[in-house]
């Protein structure tokens, strides 16, 4: 299994959450973290636990839909790291409801931050792995990704979109010997999903939990370079 130490990675919603857990179990590996998010609180107090397990962790404050914040904020890791090796496009938001009842501002906002913050934060880290001819991107979807529900269509239109886009990239760098990687977990007990009510961070024998999403991650970073994991599901044994 490969080395992961002295890596350095960036995880976009990393405050808390699926990037938090990721963030962590990276910085247990020795990868340097850098981490993004709207929250400034949270991601001072994530970064200090990071650098009390031994690694270079630091923090950049942006909206990922907003192109002109992303541009600025990569910079800024990118200068205080000097390189990047991972990508990880974890921040996401969500919201439900019918077809007409949701706002249209909403809906917009929710594919402009799945989608498009995605693809800027992407856009802006590219180049450096490409220059390096080795890097890992994993983009985060959803179940909700490959199978549209009642009252999720905003949600599910910006994860297939996702998904398809990167597909579309993985196979467009492969010549560069970078592996892009799509994760579509279904409900883990997130900060996010709690707080939408669809699932219960106490019951941890039943949901999936960040943790475990993290695990997965780091599973599939540690494989030889040779070796690429394309996409992955992640679902919890209980029904």
């Amino acid at each position: 299994m490969k080395d992961l130490k002295s890596k350095k990675a960036i995880i976009t919603g990393g405050g808390r959450g699926l990037g938090k857990a990721t963030a962590m179990a990276f910085a247990k590996e020795g990868i340097d973290v850098a981490i993004t998010g709207r929250n400034e609180i949270a991601l001072k107090a994530t970064v200090l636990e990071l650098e009390s397990l031994g690694v270079k962790a630091t923090y950049s404050v942006f909206d990922v839909g907003n192109y002109e914040e992303v541009k600025t904020g990569i910079q800024s890791i990118i200068k205080t790291f000097g390189t990047i090796d991972i990508l990880v496009n974890n921040a996401g938001i969500a919201a439900f409801g019918s077809f007409n009842d949701m706002d249209v501002k909403q809906w917009s906002q929710i594919i402009q931050t799945n989608l498009m913050g995605m693809y800027y934060v992407t856009k802006e880290i590219l180049p450096y792995l490409i220059d390096k001819n080795e890097g890992d991107i994993i983009n985060v979807a959803s179940t909700a990704g490959l199978n549209g529900n009642a009252n999720t269509s905003a949600y599910s239109a910006s994860k297939f979109a996702v998904i398809g886009m990167s597909e579309s990239l993985m196979k467009e760098v492969r010549k560069n010997n970078i592996r892009v990687c799509t994760l579509t977990p279904s409900t883990i007990a997130s900060d996010m999903s709690v707080e939408l009510g669809i699932a219960d961070k106490d019951s941890q024998d039943s949901v999936l939990q960040p943790e475990d999403f993290a695990e997965l991650v780091v599973a599939g970073l540690k494989l030889p370079r040779r070796a690429m994991l394309k996409s992955a599901a992640l679902w919890s044994t209980n029904p």
